[in-house]
């Protein structure tokens, strides 16, 4: 059921335990709360890399779409600046992070260091060889989105108990799609949490939370927390 477009993750880079040997495109390293998900509201280091090869119909952050246009950074560059937030929780988002796969052992190295470290995967790569003290948020995508023919499905057998599965839905189609999954994928008894997420400006989220109720769904339902703190479009929060 989907297409595995990205290609494995070379021993190398796998084995690579000197920060100052891994080199990573990014957009934007910045400290805020977490707006989605379990810990939504908590502080969070956000390191947002720089490409993605989906092109998501609501994508909310085009500008770190391209793989071109990134700062090059090494990894004690990222690692000096996280640590500089005094923050616990780090979260790699994009873009797409694990389409740089030099992420996967600076990520191991910051759980090395005691950190609580998630990453946030569009659905279309393969999720196997991110660390398993890792928090994987994906993101799978739904018909709207444009780019579900792009799911690893793969992804949704290997889930480790604190991770958490989101689904961005435009449309009762969406929905209809996620409540499939969800079910026949056993996800709410496989993840931390099944996260129904509104697209912002398109579908009404109380529309939405009368579909969760009308089914009994265990999901659940959330808001872009930052959304409504800043402007939606604001960068860097």
């Amino acid at each position: 059921m989907g297409i595995k477009t990205i290609t494995a993750p070379s021993e190398e880079i796998l084995a690579l335990r000197n920060p100052d040997d891994i080199h990573l495109s990014v957009n934007e390293i910045f400290y805020s709360i977490q707006g989605e998900g379990l810990r939504a509201g908590t502080r969070c280091v956000f390191v947002r890399l720089q490409g993605c090869s989906l092109r998501c119909v609501w994508c909310d952050t085009p500008y770190s779409l391209q793989h071109k246009g990134g700062t090059p950074m090494s990894g004690t560059e990222i690692i000096e600046i996280c640590r500089q937030y005094e923050c616990n929780f780090i979260e790699f988002t994009g873009g797409e992070p694990l389409e740089q796969h030099a992420v996967l052992p600076l990520m191991s190295l910051l759980c090395d260091e005691g950190y609580t470290v998630a990453v946030e995967t569009g659905g279309h790569i393969d999720c196997r060889y991110v660390d398993p003290r890792i928090i994987k948020i994906i993101d799978m995508k739904c018909p709207d989105s444009k780019m579900m023919s792009l799911n690893n499905y793969d992804n949704l057998i290997i889930l480790q108990p604190h991770d958490e599965i989101k689904f961005v839905i435009a449309s009762r189609e969406d929905y209809e799609w996620a409540k499939k999954i969800t079910a026949d994928y056993d996800l709410t008894h496989k993840a931390a949490a099944v996260l129904f997420s509104a697209v912002f400006s398109t579908l009404e989220f109380k529309q939405l939370v009368e579909w969760i109720l009308e089914d009994r769904l265990d999901v659940r339902f959330q808001l872009q927390v930052h959304k409504f703190v800043w402007d939606p479009n604001q960068r860097g929060v």
